[in-house]
């Protein structure tokens, strides 16, 4: 027996330890991942395809749903939990970049709460119009709606999910550069309104590629432009705002991130994890069919990258009024 043990012992030495599955929490306790959305959604997917990707090197990692408050129930979970590497959590858009100038009174500080870890992905946003209301009033481009937007004052609106969604900044963004007006009417949510674009009650809207592809390729959404500065691999045919306004850029973006006082080395671990797996062909093909494109970046660069988004967004939410109180 005694021999066994050491042919054993020394097979396994002889693998080494990187070849085995490395915990990285306590006593194999699992990593939880809070996302601050509902199940179901882009960002709870994508998380789970990752959680499921690195648990060879993490062990095991759960994902748990805090929605509510435009994800600051979620993400004030995280910032507020114990930074033992046994919970990190999804950064968004939202959260912390566009949250703290649109609500009057936040639970946490986006600029002080948080660790990054990498940025997950960037999913360009659309402009879209219904693709019946597009043909009746020969708009097929950017150029083309705003030409009817002047054209006829007073008689454009758009959705978005509500006040201070990303597509409601959009929206306000396209109106003040392109030089036209449009009613904004917020609903409780993108898909309601993207139902309601789809049934003709608004004319336009600056949706999330991700939810508005499968209407898109449908031929119920005629697909105007990108939000993002050059065109989409996504959906490489059509153009970005930029080349008829030009600098207009706005995308949806999420990550992880850990509260803040991690240890350094906990960060790394996971962040060399997270990386890997974005950056395997089979979580590409997963994310692609999401519309999302994996990032991968270092916590230096996520973290830099929050910092001037979280800057960018204030002129932005500023220049629309938006405010939650």
């Amino acid at each position: 027996m005694n021999s066994r043990r050491l042919l054993l012992a020394t097979a396994v030495a002889a693998l080494g330890a990187s070849t085995l599955p490395a915990l990285a929490q306590p006593g194999g306790r699992p990593i939880r991942i809070i996302a601050p959305y509902a199940a179901g959604g882009p960002i709870d997917v994508t998380a789970r395809v990752l959680a499921e990707k690195v648990k060879d090197s993490l062990g095991t990692v759960i994902i748990e749903n805090k929605p509510g408050a435009g994800g600051n129930i979620g993400a004030d979970a995280v910032a507020k939990a114990a930074p033992d590497g046994l919970t990190i959590g999804i950064a968004a858009t939202a959260t912390n970049a566009v949250n703290p100038w649109l609500y009057a009174k936040m639970p946490f500080n986006a600029a002080t709460d948080f660790a990054p870890i990498t940025q997950m992905v960037r999913v360009p946003n659309v402009l879209v119009v219904n693709a019946e209301t597009a043909q009746r009033l020969k708009i097929n481009s950017v150029a083309d709606l705003i030409a009817y937007g002047k054209a006829n004052p007073g008689k454009l609106n758009y959705g978005s999910g509500g006040n201070g969604s990303a597509g409601h900044l959009a929206g306000e963004m396209f109106k003040k550069e392109a030089g036209i007006f449009a009613t904004h009417i917020p609903y409780n949510g993108g898909n309601p309104a993207q139902l309601a674009l789809l049934s003709s009650q608004v004319d336009f809207n600056f949706d999330n590629l991700a939810t508005a592809a499968p209407n898109i390729r449908s031929g119920k959404l005629k697909a105007l432009a990108v939000t993002t500065l050059t065109r989409s691999s996504m959906l490489p045919e059509v153009p970005p705002v930029a080349d008829t306004l030009k600098g207009f850029a706005i995308d949806t973006w999420w990550g992880l991130v850990a509260p803040a006082g991690t240890p350094h080395e906990t960060l790394d671990k996971m962040s060399k994890a997270f990386i890997a797996a974005l950056a395997s062909p089979d979580v590409k093909t997963k994310f692609a069919n999401l519309m999302a494109e994996p990032v991968g970046n270092t916590p230096d660069q996520f973290g830099a990258f929050m910092k001037s988004e979280l800057a960018r967004y204030e002129k932005v939410v500023k220049a629309t009024g938006a405010r939650v109180d």
